[in-house]
């Protein structure tokens, strides 16, 4: 079959280095497995035979990508990959990262996505991504979240250091709005919080909202620090309230998603 021009000019854009995407499979060994590694080792785990690992070992050494110790012989990264990642980590930004997930969780879904972050009052929406149908809840960009009272809130209170959320927490049922209208009591706060590390996951059924349920999954960054919830919200006719369930599925893998983009590993 033959290609128009445009065709033409798009299969060729799309043509790559062969050699380099060999190679960065080395690199990306390194990286998934954590350790200085053997040449046998690293080869094995980029799929490849030692003798045509080494070359490229070579050339990477000679750019600081990699790095041999004298003493054993294991690779591991070097400075500028080191430099690489550091830069990288600088210019990221988990609000800019996650929302394109977000739009595509809610696309995907059906159902309203919010993303959060810990603000200077506590969990804050800075981003809400709504259906066709939007929910008729009274949540807007600015809203900060209540600690105890919503499925946002819990999840930042569930991996915050306690300290941190100390001061939050006794304020929490001072403040008026309508995501608190029905403060939870203390000990069935912190068998939510209990759930949420246990699931991975915050949950609301009909709570603060009659008639609205919802998942809060936490963002994690490089450093295993939370820095952004994603909260995922349906009419309770048609979100499943179980943990393991379509909706809770959804936004724990998107979340995952964006954690792993933010340098977030187990």
């Amino acid at each position: 079959m033959l290609l128009n021009e445009g065709e033409h000019d798009l299969v060729k854009e799309r043509r790559g280095i062969q050699s380099i995407e060999v190679g960065g499979q080395i690199l990306l060994a390194l990286a998934h497995h954590g350790r200085p590694m053997s040449l046998g080792d690293l080869a094995r785990a980029a799929k490849m035979p030692a003798g045509k690992a080494h070359p490229y070992l070579v050339s990477y050494s000679k750019l600081q990508l990699v790095t041999q110790d004298a003493a054993t012989g294991h690779y591991w990264l070097g400075p500028t990959a080191i430099q690489l990642g550091l830069v990288s980590l600088q210019m990221l930004n988990p609000v800019r990262e996650a929302t394109h997930f977000a739009e595509s969780l809610a696309q995907k879904t059906g159902h309203s996505v919010a993303l959060s972050v810990w603000g200077n009052h506590g969990p804050t929406i800075v981003l809400l991504v709504e259906p066709i149908y939007p929910l008729h809840v009274n949540l807007r960009t600015g809203t900060v979240m209540s600690l105890a009272g919503t499925a946002t809130g819990r999840l930042f209170a569930a991996y915050l250091p306690a300290k941190l959320i100390e001061v939050s927490m006794r304020e929490d049922y001072k403040r008026l709005g309508p995501d608190i209208s029905h403060p939870l009591k203390s000990e069935v706060v912190e068998k939510r919080l209990k759930e949420v590390r246990k699931h991975g996951l915050s949950r609301s059924v009909n709570h603060p909202t009659p008639g609205v349920n919802s998942f809060a999954a936490p963002v994690f960054d490089y450093s295993k620090k939370i820095v952004l919830g994603i909260t995922l919200m349906g009419s309770s006719g048609a979100f499943d309230p179980s943990w393991s369930g379509i909706q809770a599925n959804a936004v724990k893998d998107c979340a995952s998603e964006v954690s792993r983009r933010l340098g977030f590993r187990l």
